[in-house]
């Protein structure tokens, strides 16, 4: 079965909303008070959620056009290498050689699933 190009990319821009869901996590757990209450109404938490709405909405989609599951999911993996980046833009975290070297095995296991 041939993945759809569009499956792809559709899988592609679900891996930068979750690198985003996964940042405004991280920013409105730095921030929460409180409880439970504190975290329903917190809205960098509130961001975070609806970024993982739209990755299930752009799964459900990419599915609905066909593909792979040994293509698509292993794109989605380069949701590490998005939050990567958004560390460094956003706080100047240094990415590293140990990272560039973890990141472009991610990018090798994609291509190899994909050939699968």
């Amino acid at each position: 079965m041939k993945t759809p190009a569009i499956s792809i990319i559709f899988f592609l821009l679900a891996s930068l909303l979750g690198a985003a869901g996964q940042f405004f996590y991280r920013e409105g757990a730095r921030r929460a008070t409180g409880g439970l209450a504190g975290y329903l109404t917190n809205g960098r938490i509130l961001v975070g959620i609806a970024c993982y709405m739209g990755v299930m909405s752009l799964f459900v989609a990419a599915f609905k056009k066909g593909g792979s599951l040994t293509v698509l999911y292993p794109v989605y993996a380069s949701t590490f290498i998005w939050a990567a980046l958004i560390a460094l833009w956003v706080d100047g975290q240094p990415i590293r050689l140990a990272n560039v070297a973890g990141m472009a095995l991610l990018v090798g296991g994609m291509y190899l699933m994909g050939k699968g």
